[in-house]
């Protein structure tokens, strides 16, 4: 079985950057489909980014393309989320999570483990 472990949230200000880490333990990482979601407090969860098991395929809410980066290092067993240009409406919890199958889906439902949320505050 699969335990994720998110790492690198904190607090920034607006226009900063962090790096949010997910670590996998097991064998199977390789060959997952990983995602990031947030949820704000009052708020249902939501898609950030999903990157396919090579890596070579990733996916992006509107909100965050061309700011967050996702990535992985299989060698690592970890999913990466790179944050730039932070506006406080990216404040949230962050969630990594995995799912077999190859679809880069958005649906929160459709990823069986979750790692266990690292906050991010961004302040104006």
């Amino acid at each position: 079985q699969v335990q994720l472990v998110e790492s690198g949230g904190g607090l920034v200000q607006a226009g900063g950057s962090l790096r949010l880490s997910c670590a996998a333990s097991g064998r199977t990482f390789r060959s997952l489909t990983m995602g990031w979601f947030r949820q704000a407090p009052g708020k249902e969860r939501e898609f950030v980014a999903a990157i396919s098991w090579s890596g070579h395929s990733t996916r992006y809410a509107d909100s965050v393309k061309g700011r967050f980066t996702i990535s992985r290092d299989n060698a690592k067993n970890t999913v990466y989320l790179q944050m730039n240009s932070l506006k406080p409406e990216d404040t949230a919890v962050y969630y990594c999570a995995a799912r077999g199958g190859s679809r880069l889906s958005s649906e929160h439902r459709e990823y069986d483990l979750w790692g266990q949320g690292s906050q991010v505050t961004v302040s104006s």
